[in-house]
């Protein structure tokens, strides 16, 4: 009982035959009060109307018999209120001879008028306490047999109907199930094949989406953790050499101080992109939402750099303000790193949503690596200017996804590029 088809299969099972049962039974009551009761009753009026007084001669109480006996083919034996044999007829010779119930019988005890099976006959209470057992020329048969017969029937056809079905349900559950167990045991490219539209499917198609984010996620944090390791070498490395130098006496003491606090701002700055990008894939929605005014927001940023215009219009997202200026700046740096001055930012309402556009003078990025930028530590090849390296772009793509927008590149007219950032309000 442990397997769940096996369950689900004798709960099946076991429904259906009490529901036979219960036809069963009702089956057998309407036989007792169906067309072959009224049959008898009719015949039982006829009899009561006929037959003479229980004062009569037995002779003529046994001539009226014969007459109804021979009428209607059918097979007649009065009883007394004591259960004495007055007279019988028979339709048939060498039949069984008709016998009362027994006084204890409960059938004895019927409705005057009605009819009730008595052993392979009608028994009819007439109403001066006399009995009348008929039995008519196709006998009716005892239901009991007949019912466990059609109670086994449909109790077959039930378990064999039921069988492929139930175990067709539970198929599918345990290859869910097998699924389930490869994805735990390491394998996170396990998924289950779906079949139909019902609940089952429905949980098939939620554990692919999981295990696809998994998958996904399990994937982008080594390939994060090993170009994250390659890329902390190089400020080490610098900064290793800064201070062997500053060991030194030397003039450009100095410069080099500065060259050392650039290099740890630098590892700092690609530490906390780490933290960040670490951070919005563990989560699944914003830690903090309040109403920030982008325009505002990118204000206050485009003031820390040269050479920067902002235009367009306040606008209003509701977003977490940290991560919305993470964005913001990245864009910047983005542009002062990679491109060249001047940048133009602008921010414009469109529709139910907000668009942010950052543009810049540079050299511009090919047609078929402008998606690629947005990979982490992604390398145009041959760009000698390192186009895209590290996790600025490809953190603005996360954040504005997760404010229910993206992130795209294209062309600027006249040379340069423009990252456009779509935002939900």
């Amino acid at each position: 009982m442990k397997k769940l088809y096996v369950q689900i299969y004798l709960t099946v099972v076991a429904s259906l035959v009490l529901v036979v049962i219960v036809a069963g039974a009702m089956w057998r009551f309407a036989l007792d009060a169906g067309p072959g009761a009224q049959a008898v009753e009719m015949v039982g009026e006829v009899a009561a109307a006929l037959l003479p007084p229980p004062q009569a001669p037995r002779d003529e109480q046994q001539r009226v018999l014969q007459r109804l006996s021979s009428k209607l083919n059918a097979d007649f034996a009065l009883f007394d209120a004591r259960q004495d044999l007055i007279a019988d007829a028979y339709a048939h010779p060498g039949t069984r001879q008709l016998v009362p119930p027994e006084p204890s019988s409960r059938r004895w005890g019927g409705w005057r008028g009605g009819g009730h099976v008595v052993g392979d006959g009608w028994h009819i209470r007439l109403p001066d306490e006399r009995a009348l057992v008929v039995r008519l020329p196709h006998p009716p048969s005892h239901p009991g047999f007949s019912w466990v017969v059609f109670l086994i029937v449909i109790a077959l056809a039930v378990a064999l109907a039921a069988h492929p079905v139930v175990r067709r349900l539970t198929r599918r559950l345990e290859r869910l199930e097998a699924s389930v167990n490869a994805l735990g045991q390491g394998d996170l490219s396990a998924r289950v094949k779906v079949h139909g539209r019902d609940e089952i499917a429905r949980l098939a198609r939620s554990f692919n989406r999981a295990a696809e984010r998994i998958e996904t996620l399990v994937h982008s944090h080594r390939m994060l953790l090993a170009n994250a390791s390659h890329e902390l070498r190089t400020p080490l490395a610098r900064i290793r050499l800064g201070v062997e130098l500053l060991k030194k006496d030397s003039p450009d003491k100095a410069m080099r101080e500065a060259e050392l606090e650039r290099d740890i701002a630098e590892l700092d700055e690609l530490i906390e992109e780490i933290l960040t990008a670490s951070r919005l894939d563990a989560t699944v929605g914003l830690e903090t939402r309040e109403t920030v005014d982008v325009l505002a927001l990118a204000a206050e940023e485009c003031a820390r750099f040269d050479a920067c215009t902002l235009g367009g219009d306040s606008a209003d997202v509701q977003g977490d303000p940290r991560l919305l200026r993470r964005m913001v700046r990245n864009l910047l740096e983005n542009a002062r790193r990679h491109g060249a001055p001047p940048f133009d930012v602008t921010v414009r309402r469109d529709g139910d949503g907000v668009r942010l556009q950052v543009c810049d003078r540079g050299r511009g990025i090919p047609d078929a690596e402008r998606e690629r930028i947005f990979d982490p530590f992604y390398r145009v090849p041959g760009s000698s200017g390192n186009v895209g390296v590290g996790l600025g772009l490809a953190l603005v793509r996360q954040i504005a996804r997760r404010h229910g927008g993206d992130a795209k590149a294209a062309a600027r007219d006249g040379g340069g590029t423009c990252v456009e950032v779509t935002l939900a309000s």
